[in-house]
């Protein structure tokens, strides 16, 4: 539905994904506007209804105010209408929503959120300057995030979202300037994050005091467990476990150092008993393309594998589970039920509205039912202080090292790339530390 407004001329305001927006007709005769304003109305309406669809690199606005036609190319962004900081999210969004990772395309609405919010929805994009980056930056700093204040490395990944945006619309002729230069926004410049370190070494930094709440958590992050404590751990999830896939994942996720996102990503058929092997799906290797990374499969995660297959819900992903978890609201086997006020009096005419409700089919376990199942496991024991997933790969990592395996294979396993993921995780446990330097200068 379409509206018409009289403002020192006419323009047409109309909803669009529960945001208003205006498109200015000018000084033009009242029927012609009504005209327009009805022809708008139509077009909104079957795009609603799906059975009208954007071009692609066509935004609302653009493709409204030529009458639901594809615009020519010099004519993508009217030069009366500059694209706004909305219409350019929009546009891009539109375009890269099924190309994209669901996460990646999270990400960046949320970016253009907090850049919507210091720079505003109707922000003309032909304005943009090294000021209005550093404006943003400067706001971005002030507000608060998780743990404190927004940090420098999430606004630097909101301003890269809005120019990886901009060079999109520059390639498609919507923006003529380059993007400003990012190298020249003053960002605070952040801490190095904590080496990973043992559950023993955290424990009497934090003993000494004086840490902030940040700087604790920042600790248990690099938190990695030593081999014995790796499988200490297990035993307790195998014992305590509230769903029959939770045991293996954390299984296997200890004995490949897989990321969460992995997990829920890996299938059946990545599963190679013969060949000994565990194909890991990739997605932060490269941005181009879908990468994956073989892992030797160990004799202990065979055998939970092989057992948890005995009894595998079906479908084609490793872990997966029916619908109804132990998180969610319990639900009664059947549907139907009248409230009180609307039910007959009599028990034969209650029942006959009842039916058994359909048994859902197994479905592939989210990042969040893992996220949940993890942090329910251990809520009641010494683990509790672990605060993911990625726990296991620190240890993995670590467990590697310190039995002396050459750091290349290590590297293909676990899939780093950049030398400081390397250097932050280049490191033995404290005990094969002191003894290799005790040979060089305790040796008689």
């Amino acid at each position: 539905m379409a509206t018409l407004q009289e403002r020192g001329g006419f323009r047409v305001l109309f909803y669009w994904h529960g945001k208003r927006l205006t498109i200015p007709l000018g000084k033009i005769p009242r029927s012609v506007a009504e005209s327009k304003k009805a022809k708008i109305g139509e077009l909104v309406s079957l795009l609603d209804k799906n059975n009208l669809a954007l071009p692609a690199g066509v935004d609302i606005l653009t493709f409204l105010t030529h009458d639901g036609k594809p615009p020519p190319a010099n004519a993508a962004v009217p030069n009366a209408d500059p694209i706004s900081l909305g219409r350019l999210r929009d546009a891009y969004l539109k375009v890269h929503e099924g190309s994209l990772e669901k996460s990646t395309i999270d990400g960046i609405k949320l970016h253009f959120k907090h850049l919507v919010k210091t720079l505003g929805e109707g922000f003309p994009m032909v304005e943009l300057s090294l000021t209005s980056l550093q404006e943003h930056a400067d706001r971005r700093k002030l507000m608060k995030g998780i743990g404190g204040n927004v940090s420098s490395p999430t606004i630097k990944k909101e301003l890269v979202s809005l120019r990886t945006t901009w060079n999109w619309a520059n390639s498609n002729g919507w923006l003529k300037e380059r993007f400003p230069s990012m190298r020249k926004v003053r960002l605070v410049k952040p801490e190095e994050k904590p080496h990973f370190q043992t559950m023993q070494e955290i424990e009497r930094q934090i003993l000494v005091g004086g840490l902030t709440d940040k700087q604790m958590r920042d600790l248990w992050d690099a938190l990695y467990l030593q081999l014995h404590e790796v499988q200490e751990l297990l035993e307790y999830v195998k014992a305590h476990a509230l769903q029959p896939w939770v045991y293996p994942m954390f299984c296997f996720c200890a004995h490949t150092g897989a990321r969460r996102s992995e997990l829920v990503r890996a299938l059946i058929t990545d599963v190679d008993m013969e060949a000994g092997t565990v194909l890991i799906h990739e997605k932060k290797r490269a941005h181009d393309k879908r990468t994956t990374r073989r892992v030797p499969l160990t004799g202990f995660l065979a055998g939970v594998l092989k057992d948890w297959l005995q009894i595998h819900p079906g479908g084609a992903s490793l872990f997966c589970q029916l619908s109804e978890v132990a998180h969610s609201k319990k639900r009664s086997p059947t549907t139907g039920h009248l409230g009180e006020q609307s039910r007959p009096t009599t028990q034969g005419d209650r029942q006959s509205t009842v039916t058994e409700r359909e048994r859902a089919a197994a479905g592939p376990v989210t990042k969040d039912e893992a996220h949940d199942h993890f942090k329910r496991t251990l809520a009641k024991s010494k683990w509790a202080i672990i605060r993911g997933w990625h726990v296991f790969r620190h240890s993995f990592i670590s467990v590697c090292a310190s039995r002396g395996i050459d750091q290349h294979l290590v590297d293909e396993w676990v899939g780093h790339q950049t030398e400081e993921q390397r250097r932050r995780y280049r490191h033995l446990y404290p005990s094969l530390q002191k003894e290799a330097i005790r040979t060089v200068f305790d040796a008689k």
